[in-house]
């Protein structure tokens, strides 16, 4: 897992190669930045690499590797011309929380095995940088750049181990930067930008929630967030959340996506990531992501296996969507059906890795956990499951409320299809 400074160059001299390739540019909508595309991958995957490096030790919140990558992230920000836009004219904001429960944050390497006390209250920082083009309203463009560090309590892994989170989520910054840099080099000046690279996010959408109730500028008109963006599959399956904060996206998002990505959608403002703090405030907010895989939250998530020329064409994307929106003026705020409120309530686990990105009806299972009812009852990747107990499962939503319904050690017995046969596997909760 390591990676060591040639691994580093010559990865990233292969990225540049590879995505040289004129196959995208020539279906893009807009034209304007063509001659300066090399330059946004050159970007995106230098930071998808450099924040994904054992250097950073997984950026764990609040931790000396978190203010490192932060520093670094500020460096870019520079590079590409933005300024400023954190507090009393600094690149950052600065917010604390009490973690439930204490944690023990790493500084240096794994110094939490040596006797450090427990951290009752985390001192974290937003990176935050800005293109004013002297507009009356401002576009928000975020990504979180935190990480779990040697592993804490989200991993996934029994492994101590730097978590590099490569694809969550440097592959979400990189994408922010490279956006970042053809927005600064775009003759478009409809509305003024602001990127923050969030803190907290690992914890509980700390960073953003922060900036929220406390923001560095006024008049937001809406928001883009990135997490999770590195893995496009063969497919172009792409998953797009709050679609329904605002009548404006589906029609900018169809209307450009020159790219070939299936866009799966959501219409609800509230998930699992930085943009429902910005739903939760009144701005409409959308969220990209490219899907769950096995390497989630475990020392895996390296930067070789980063589909960047996926990163770069979701970078482009978003850059389309933008312009096409800098005529529709300030985007009207709608309220969405809170779709997630049945996680909250979750008493049991099936162990599997849901597939975010199926469309059809049903719940797909991307992996099984080992040792959790659903490995032990034999389901397998690619199972589809369409009832459980007496509760119909037709999409993420019904499978998460029936998910509610049980208690821990009950026996239910679940309907799954595996291609064209329908089987019913009984299950213990757990």
């Amino acid at each position: 897992m390591k990676q060591n400074a040639l691994k580093h160059l010559t990865f990233i001299l292969l990225v540049t190669i590879a995505t040289g390739s004129q196959s995208f540019l020539c279906t893009r909508a807009s034209t304007d930045y063509i001659d300066k595309t090399e330059k946004s991958q050159r970007i995106a995957a230098e930071v998808i690499t450099t924040l994904s490096s054992d250097e950073y030790e997984g950026r764990q919140t609040g931790s000396e590797s978190e203010r490192k990558a932060a520093d670094y992230i500020v460096k870019t920000m520079k590079k590409i011309g933005l300024t400023a836009k954190g507090v009393d004219g600094t690149w950052f904001q600065t917010f604390t929380f009490v973690p439930h429960p204490p944690v023990k944050v790493h500084q240096i390497g794994d110094s939490t095995q040596l006797g450090m006390g427990l951290v009752k209250e985390v001192s974290a920082r937003n990176v935050i940088g800005y293109i004013d083009n002297g507009a009356a309203t401002t576009v928000v463009i975020g990504a979180h750049y935190d990480h779990l560090g040697w592993g804490d309590e989200n991993s996934l892994s029994t492994e101590k181990a730097i978590h590099n989170g490569a694809d969550d989520n440097a592959s979400g910054v990189g994408a922010m930067l490279a956006v970042a840099y053809k927005l600064k080099n775009s003759a478009s000046k409809n509305n003024n930008y602001l990127f923050i690279a969030f803190s907290g996010e690992e914890k509980g959408l700390y960073g953003s929630n922060f900036f929220c109730k406390n923001p560095t500028v006024t008049n937001m008109n809406y928001m883009i967030n990135l997490d999770m963006v590195g893995r496009l599959n063969a497919e172009k399956s792409l998953a797009i959340s709050g679609v329904g904060t605002a009548s404006d996206w589906k029609v900018e998002l169809d209307l450009v996506n020159n790219y070939g990505f299936k866009n799966v959608y959501s219409e609800s403002g509230v998930g699992p990531s930085d943009h429902t703090s910005f739903y939760n405030t009144g701005i409409p907010a959308i969220h990209f992501f490219t899907g769950q895989h096995g390497d989630y939250h475990k020392p895996s998530d390296d930067a070789d296996k980063i589909n960047y020329e996926g990163v770069n064409a979701i970078s482009s994307y978003i850059y389309d969507v933008v312009i096409a929106l800098n005529d529709n003026g300030k985007l009207g705020f709608q309220k969405t059906k809170d779709e997630s409120t049945a996680a909250a309530s979750f008493k049991v686990s099936l162990g599997v890795i849901p597939d975010y990105l199926f469309g059809g009806e049903g719940m797909r299972i991307d992996g099984t956990r080992e040792g959790k009812p659903a490995a032990i009852a034999g389901m397998k990747q690619g199972d589809v499951v369409v009832q459980i107990g007496t509760y119909k499962v037709t999409d993420m939503y019904t499978y998460m409320e029936a998910l509610s319904k049980f208690e821990k050690d009950q026996k239910t017995d679940i309907v799954i299809l595996r291609g064209e046969e329908r089987l019913t596997l009984s299950v213990t909760w757990q």
